[in-house]
């Protein structure tokens, strides 16, 4: 059970760091008299921006190993079946 809630933090504070450092949330504090003021800023905009990015390249990665593989394929029945020889 403990190992499964660090796992559930460690994921938490990945998500976070990434966040940060994408754009996606922004941390500003100010500290006044004897109180402080964290604010959190969330950037939906950024996130639906970048969400489209990832999903595209997903999908041209997606095209590229679906053409190499049927250029594998194809060179694999080139080889199996030589020129002038009835297929196999």
């Amino acid at each position: 059970m403990n190992r499964l809630l660090v796992v559930i933090l460690l994921l938490v504070v990945g998500v976070v760091a990434l966040g940060i450092y994408q754009g996606w949330f922004t941390i500003t504090s100010n500290n006044s008299d004897d109180k402080a003021n964290v604010n959190i800023k969330i950037d939906k905009d950024k996130m639906q921006e970048d969400e489209k990015k990832a999903a595209k390249k997903v999908q041209e990665l997606g095209h590229k190993a679906k053409d190499k593989a049927e250029t594998a394929s194809e060179e694999i029945k080139d080889k199996a079946n030589p020129p002038g020889q009835p297929p196999k």
